[in-house]
């Protein structure tokens, strides 16, 4: 008997790997490649190039990638704007697109349906024809609800329109899905359905190739990686700026990532003690050329990847609560948490100072991510979702 089909539905080609959602999508397809005969859609806004394509066609029996153009999304946008619907599903949307995964759906004939964050759901929510399941990640809600305070008086109508919306579609969503899965536990709890603990936590992981020590020179005291066009990212490095290089301008920091935006290109410009770096081939060296990985998160949802990728790399790390609640790691020993850039501060000049304790805290980071985020390990509860439909 062969292996039983299935769908994977993402909002985004699964490469390159600068963003958590194509990152997910990447090791999930890999892991679920072994027990299914997977059909990739993948929905994108520019061509994706062979050379990509051939990254992730290993594991794929099919990929086909669904074009949305700027005139359709500006066309759907539109229409979300003067519905109840999410800008979020309307940006991803397309008709012409609907009518080719229709036509992928009708002769696959999938055995069951993976969709990967609400963005997709539009596509699929009314095929009845097999199982589905739904892979929140995050609660987009709670996201775009903690960034409304940072916009300016028309964006923050605009967000706090999209809180709303996002809010309700997040719980009518959930019944069109046999399954559904996210990330972390206080995501879950954002989910606001009666049924919510349904909702089945499916963590990120870690490649193991993250624990090969490179053996580069610590040639900073800091450093932070991330997409750096994400607007949680981008009030991180905000926050390294302002309330901790500034009164620490003797520290040295690496700022490191895909897509770094204008507005943040002229905020490190004026600071002579941070390097600004893009797109690198090998995060990692990023990373290890670092004494310390700080990431200040104030905004956001979900499971910070940079957090799981920088502790395998062993280097300590300092976040806030609302981070580390997320992975879990024992503050102290593991991980160090701050809140303030006092407390940042702090916790840095102490590291700083005590290589011993440094070390400490990055040998049990180290093994704590490796002994419970394996891709392959995070991945088998959901394999057996699957399965089991």
């Amino acid at each position: 008997m062969g292996k039983q089909k299935l769908i994977f539905i993402v909002s985004r080609f699964p490469y390159p790997l600068e963003k958590g959602d194509k990152l997910r999508a990447y090791y999930q397809i890999i892991e679920l490649s072994k027990h299914f005969e997977i059909t990739l859609i993948a929905l994108s806004e520019k061509n994706v190039s062979e050379s990509l394509i051939n990254k992730v066609n290993p594991y794929c029996k099919a990929i086909h990638i669904v074009r949305i153009n700027k005139f359709t999304i500006l066309l759907h946008l539109l229409h979300a704007l003067f519905s109840k619907k999410p800008l979020q599903t309307g940006y991803f949307y397309s008709f012409q697109g609907h009518r080719k995964v229709k036509k992928i759906l009708k002769s696959v004939q999938p055995d069951h349906i993976f969709c990967q964050l609400i963005r997709c759901a539009e596509y699929v929510k009314n095929y009845h024809n097999c199982p589905k399941t739904l892979d929140y990640m995050d609660a987009l809600s709670k996201g775009i609800e903690r960034r409304i305070i940072h916009q300016n008086f028309l964006l923050k109508w605009l967000f706090k329109l999209e809180y709303k919306r996002l809010l309700i579609y997040e719980r009518t969503i959930f019944d069109y899905f046999e399954n559904k899965t996210i990330i972390t536990e206080q995501d879950r709890d954002f989910i606001f359905h009666p049924d919510k603990e349904k909702i089945e936590i499916i963590s990120n992981g870690i490649d193991y190739s993250f624990f090969e020590n490179l053996n580069l020179e610590k040639k900073f005291d800091l450093v932070f990686v991330g997409n750096l066009s994400y607007a949680p990212n981008i009030e991180a490095v905000n926050f390294i700026l302002e309330s901790i290089l500034k009164t620490k301008p003797e520290w040295t920091c690496l700022i490191s990532g895909a897509n770094p935006s204008k507005n943040l290109i002229d905020m490190c410009s004026r600071f002579k003690n941070v390097t600004l770096q893009g797109w690198v081939d090998d995060i990692r060296e990023s990373y290890q050329r670092g004494k310390i990985f700080i990431a200040p998160m104030m905004i956001g949802t979900g499971m910070q990847n940079k957090l799981l990728e920088a502790m395998a790399s062993g280097i300590p790390c300092i976040t806030t609560t609302m981070t580390n609640n997320a992975i879990k790691a024992k503050n102290k020993s593991e991980i160090l948490v701050a809140d303030t850039g006092t407390q940042f501060i702090s916790l840095i000049a102490d590291l700083l100072s005590d290589n011993e304790r440094s070390q400490q805290i990055a040998r049990e980071g180290k093994s704590y991510v490796q002994n419970n985020y394996s891709w392959e390990n995070v991945t088998h509860p959901l394999i057996q979702i699957i399965k089991k439909n």
